[in-house]
């Protein structure tokens, strides 16, 4: 189907933003350089390294009259707190901009942090992007894979979070959802790796927010 030059007009003037975890300069660079985003969002460490400050500084200095570049700390082995950090990000961006997520760079429970964060909220997301080292490789552009949870599932979620329960009786009486409903919902959220008995998994935490 042909768009009309209002929507093409409209595509090429949607602005870009980049969020990504930060390690060495190259796959940001190289990733400014194949995209051309007009805004960076760098998550970094509550406590930046040594390496991480000087990429982000080269980054501000090579890109920074071209592109809006700013800095979001987390927690390095929190995934959760990462996931939530970045769909903080994700929430307050314009609707009107297209977003991309950089999973290349930084410690490995950053970026998978970084990719739940934008599993929750893959509607917003237009690509998830991995840039291999090997000289001359052609980006690689991960699935969008969404939780896609039933109102019931959500529910369940939501309890297990905010209360300790010792059995899925006792669930029951609280959760305004049939006993059977409860029954198939567990089952099913223990399948998805969000719960694990009556627990939430980091990914359920991750799921719900």
């Amino acid at each position: 189907m042909k768009m009309n030059l209002n929507e093409e007009d409209k595509i090429k003037t949607m602005k870009k933003v980049l969020i990504a975890t930060v390690y060495g300069p190259d796959p940001l660079l190289f990733a400014a350089n194949k995209m051309g985003p007009d805004r960076m969002i760098l998550i970094v460490d509550n406590e930046p390294s040594k390496k991480q400050e000087e990429t982000v500084d080269l980054l501000k200095s090579s890109l920074g009259r071209v592109i809006d570049i700013s800095v979001v700390k987390t927690k390095v082995y929190d995934i959760v707190d990462i996931a939530r950090k970045v769909i903080e990000i994700i929430d307050v961006q314009p609707k009107d901009e297209e977003i991309y997520v950089n999973i290349t760079s930084g410690r490995k429970t950053k970026a998978i942090g970084l990719l739940f964060g934008a599993y929750a909220r893959a509607s917003r997301v237009r690509r998830i992007i991995y840039f291999p080292e090997e000289k001359g490789s052609e980006p690689v552009y991960l699935p969008k894979l969404q939780y896609n949870l039933t109102d019931s599932q959500k529910k369940v979620l939501d309890y297990l979070a905010e209360e300790k329960f010792t059995s899925l009786m006792d669930l029951s009486v609280k959760i305004d959802i049939s006993r059977a409903m409860l029954y198939r919902n567990i089952k099913d959220l223990e399948a998805m790796d969000l719960v694990n008995g009556l627990k939430l998994t980091d990914a359920g935490k991750i799921a719900r927010l």
